[in-house]
């Protein structure tokens, strides 16, 4: 199996990896774009710590765990199509990655000198921070209010699980332009135990006869619908951003730029605006935690999210 690595620099070729103490990967696929291995290099260097992150373009999870049986391998970020297909192949896993199914971060632990393969879900953290770390009044902004979900993939399971355990809706409506997609969800969520609050709302005039959500999580790509069903799904978020009653929103996507077409709409109409960069700040800033065993405050926080920042805006100059 070879590694891939970006001209960028975000990354380490595979011939420098003798030269760490220990590495990582960023398993997966269409990994050029992805923050991932810059973020986390970010913090090994503030560490003092001879670590580097290299990205692994490869959907061969037998290959990626003979590779993890390194003696100085620490762990990994998995990325799709890998994070449901990995779960077989792990020996443990956190509460929050069983209960949704995916793992994006595998991390060791020993047990008598046996090396334990453990998955968990970083991404729920990673939503529920950018909401209580960027929303100054929760109990005013979300709290006891309902919540919306645009999207019916991975990462709105992992949002619906983030609103459910830890934000205190009293119902999460799900707003997508696949219905079959949505009742798998349903279905799942139902399943796996935290799918009581869960309403799929399809039409425009259903939107108007609900209470406006508090918090929003937009889980789907940017791009302006073109198909029937996307306007649809479209129209029936813009009845939710239009309601007096108004929240916070987490667009979730961020590449090629965090800066979306939902984004600005939702801003334009009242709402608190979160970059989807925040989630991938606080999921990475806790899957160092189980890598390196330091707590969040022991890690250089400020220095990241100034450091993504400037990266965002180099891409956006670069674009102009």
């Amino acid at each position: 199996m070879s590694l891939q690595s970006h001209p960028s620099g975000d990354s380490l070729a595979s011939n420098e990896v003798s030269r760490l103490d220990r590495h990582g990967y960023l398993f997966g696929k269409k990994l050029t774009n992805s923050l991932s291995p810059f973020f986390h290099n970010i913090i090994y260097r503030d560490l003092g710590l001879r670590w580097g992150q290299v990205r692994l373009d490869s959907a061969d999870i037998p290959g990626f765990m003979e590779l993890a049986r390194h003696r100085d391998f620490y762990g990994a970020s998995v990325t799709m199509p890998n994070k449901v297909a990995i779960l077989p192949y792990l020996d443990e896993l956190t509460e929050e990655c069983r209960d949704v199914g995916a793992c994006n971060t595998l991390f060791l632990r020993e047990d008598n000198g046996r090396r334990i393969f453990c998955g968990a879900n970083t991404d729920t953290i990673g939503i529920r921070e950018s909401f209580y770390q960027n929303v100054a009044d929760p109990d005013a902004v979300f709290h006891n209010r309902p919540a919306l979900v645009v999207g019916g993939g991975g990462a709105a399971r992992s949002a619906i699980y983030a609103l459910w355990k830890w934000m205190k809706p009293t119902a999460i409506y799900l707003v997508n332009r696949d219905e079959a997609e949505v009742d798998a969800v349903v279905k799942d969520c139902v399943a796996r135990g935290y799918g009581d609050l869960l309403l799929h709302v399809k039409t425009v005039s259903h939107a108007i006869d609900l209470d406006a959500p508090g918090a929003i999580v937009a889980c789907v790509p940017d791009f302006e619908p073109q198909t029937p069903e996307e306007m649809l799904a479209r129209a029936v978020t813009e009845a939710f951003l239009d309601k007096g009653a108004k929240g916070a929103i987490l667009e979730m996507c961020y590449n090629p730029t965090p800066f979306t077409r939902l984004g600005a709409i939702s801003e334009e109409k009242g709402w608190q605006v979160i970059l989807g960069t925040e989630a991938l700040i606080w999921q990475g800033l806790e899957q160092d935690k189980y890598w390196t065993g330091r707590a969040i405050d022991e890690l250089p926080k400020d220095k990241v999210q100034l450091a993504i920042a400037e990266k965002v805006a180099q891409r956006q100059q670069s674009k102009l």
